[in-house]
């Protein structure tokens, strides 16, 4: 699937540019492609760069969280409902730990957080793989709930309306919530069908009803407060949870007289080959993607989808908001340049505006997720993995626009 999705991208791009040279009169399209070659193959090694201080200390961190037995703590909760949807995962494995940590950090919009926790879990699963070439069945479930990403602390998107001017920053907050609650569901329900699970089970019944319930809660604490609040406390709440982590992996490391220092230069170490073993992928995603978006294609589909809005006329709103969608399966930065471009054309409190920046939390970056979590454990054959999280994708970008017009049309 990523052969064809990659190579599709240069085929559609080709031709996209040959459109509009010989028919458009656009004589500088390949320079622009020739261009975002070389800036994305740059811009990838780069963002891996970047990425290896990050993996390194939050490898060596998770190494000092396996030593103290904590991670075996929080997994327990867990274990019951991974235990149903991953039956082949062994009880206390390191991979439960490492996913339930890459599932928070998500959670709390820490996004640096959730990456190397995310390798580090494809990684644990690789070593239960019978196949070491084909995604799982488990690293599959793992990779369609972490791409339609349950965000229940979209701070950055907050701090980005706030810059630009909305009176109300916070007001995307319910309507966020709602539609990642929704991806997520969806994206789960895509996989349990191919794989044949029950999701009758009272167990996982009783998980996801406890989680709605959870929602519901937590978006009835937070509607009532002032935006100030809401924001302060949000980002708070993030930053207290994952610090107290770290502490309580240190404190029970020393209790169980664990070496500190040296567990975590251990974890850290992988961290650094990791990041290394990212580069080749990494450039071949974002270098295909900058492609795609030099070459026209990308402006010429949401240009499509408002022509065909307009036939049957209906209300066309939201397709100012349809670039970031378009985009956010394949590059978290591209989509959140969209949403700023969008706010900043339209207004920070415009219905678009609003509506992209619902988009941008409702899910995460598909294709980049697929390239970095495959890519770092060999994985060439993804089997269901990349529809399943586009169907994620697509109830995101459904529900984002069925909220954006159920709270400010």
């Amino acid at each position: 699937m990523l052969n064809l999705i990659w190579v599709g991208f240069f085929l559609f791009s080709f031709i996209a540019a040959l459109i509009r040279f010989y028919i458009g009169g656009d004589d500088t399209v390949f320079a622009a492609i020739m261009a975002s070659l070389f800036s994305q193959s740059k811009a990838a090694f780069e963002i891996a760069l970047g990425l290896t201080g990050v993996l390194t200390l939050w490898l060596g961190i998770m190494k000092i969280g396996e030593q103290s037995g904590f991670i075996q703590l929080i997994t327990q909760g867990l274990t019951p409902l991974f235990r149903k949807l991953m039956p082949e995962i062994p009880d206390n494995h390191p991979a439960l730990g490492a996913m339930i940590m890459n599932l928070s950090a998500n959670a709390l919009g820490l996004d640096n957080a959730a990456t190397p926790l995310g390798i580090k879990a494809m990684h644990e699963l690789q070593t239960l793989n019978p196949n070491p070439d084909t995604a799982s069945n488990a690293q599959i479930i793992f990779l369609v709930i972490n791409t339609s990403a349950v965000t229940l602390f979209p701070v950055t998107i907050f701090t980005y309306r706030a810059q630009l001017g909305a009176a109300n920053p916070t007001d995307v907050f319910i309507p966020i919530l709602i539609a990642t609650y929704f991806s997520t569901l969806i994206g789960f329900l895509a996989v349990a069908a191919i794989q044949k699970i029950n999701v009758f089970d009272k167990v996982i019944l009783a998980y996801l009803g406890g989680f709605t319930a959870f929602v519901g809660l937590l978006s009835a604490y937070f509607f009532r407060l002032e935006q100030a609040q809401m924001l302060a406390q949000s980002a708070l709440l993030s930053n207290v949870t994952v610090f107290s982590l770290i502490i309580a992996f240190i404190v029970g490391a020393l209790y169980r007289r664990v070496d500190v220092y040296s567990t975590f230069i251990e974890g850290a170490k992988e961290g650094f080959q990791i990041a290394v073993g990212i580069i080749p992928y990494l450039v071949a995603m974002l270098v295909a993607i900058g492609v795609f978006r030099a070459s026209g294609a990308l402006e010429w589909i949401a240009d499509g989808v408002k022509f065909v809005v307009r036939l049957w006329a209906l209300d066309d709103r939201f397709v100012d908001a349809l670039p970031t969608g378009l985009m956010k399966p394949f590059s978290g930065s591209g989509s959140r340049a969209m949403m700023i471009d969008t706010m900043q054309t339209l207004g920070a409190d415009s219905f678009a505006g609003r509506l992209s920046c619902i988009v941008q939390g409702s899910t995460e970056t598909t294709f980049y997720v697929l390239a970095v979590y495959f890519g770092a454990v060999g994985i060439k054959h993804i089997r269901h993995a990349a529809a399943c999280g586009i169907i994620a994708d697509f109830a995101g970008l459904l529900a984002s626009i069925f909220v954006a017009y159920w709270f400010f049309a």
